[in-house]
Parts: C-alpha cells; sequence; structure tokens
C-alpha cells in the first residue's frame, strides 16, 4: 500500500511593530498612509512622471530629506519606479508602478467618503469641543 504526504504550508503575514492584532489592514495602513506618502502617492499617480524638485513643490512643505527616505521606501515596497539617467547633469525621474496606481480605486473611495462625511467630522468636533470635553 502506497503511503502519501501531505504538507500544509502556513503563510505568516509579518505586522510591523505597533501593528494591532485582528486587524489586518494595519500592514497596508502602515505601507500607504504614513506621513507624506499619499501626497506622493497621489501626485505621481494624478500627473504622472516626475523629477525630485518638482515632486517636492507638488507635496507641498515636505523636506528634502523626508522625501527621499519616502521615495526610497516607496521604491522598496514596488509602488514608485525610480530611473536615473547618465546625462550631464543627471536626471532622476519617479514613477507610479502598476502595482502604486492599484491603490488609486481606494484613494478614489477615501475621496468620496470625504466628499460626502467630512463636514458630519468638523461638526461631530465642534459639538465636542463645546461641550467643553478635553481634547484627545
Amino acid at each position: 500500500m502506497a503511503s502519501t504526504t501531505t504538507t500544509t504550508t502556513t503563510t505568516t503575514v509579518r505586522r510591523d511593530a505597533g501593528a494591532e492584532d485582528g486587524c489586518p489592514i494595519a500592514p497596508v495602513i502602515d505601507i500607504v498612509f504614513s506621513r507624506w506618502t499619499t501626497p506622493i502617492l497621489w501626485q505621481l499617480n494624478s500627473h504622472g512622471r516626475h523629477r525630485f524638485n518638482d515632486l517636492k513643490q507638488l507635496a507641498g512643505g515636505v523636506t528634502a530629506k523626508v522625501l527621499t527616505q519616502r521615495l526610497r521606501q516607496l521604491e522598496r515596497d514596488g509602488l514608485v519606479a525610480r530611473t536615473y539617467y547618465n546625462e550631464v547633469p543627471p536626471r532622476v525621474e519617479y514613477e507610479i508602478t502598476a502595482l502604486g496606481a492599484s491603490l488609486a480605486p481606494v484613494f478614489a473611495s477615501l475621496v468620496t467618503w470625504s466628499d460626502a462625511h467630512l463636514d458630519a467630522v468638523h461638526s461631530a468636533r465642534t459639538t465636542y469641543e463645546q461641550a467643553g470635553k478635553p481634547l484627545p
């Protein structure tokens, strides 16, 4: 009689430090919604390829150091592609990848939610503050 061996593979989802158990989107939130990441992805998705200084201006308020860090993280995560042109002077351009562009429906949903509900959030904040409750 032949024996059969069944191997079960378990996939482990890596969660970054601070991700709460029981929240399957926590790792995605850490990747996509960290400070300055969303404006960078938004600009690259909306306006296409950009050079560093153009992207810095479009993102509004980000420092060169932080923009460099975020672009490297986004490149590492496969959401942004960096192209270096060996010219004099050298030129570097950034563009969103197909993986990064796949987030467009998520951003569109957030815009729709914001249009429908942001006034209610502002109203709730005003009511909270007028009640004299301590700010978080």
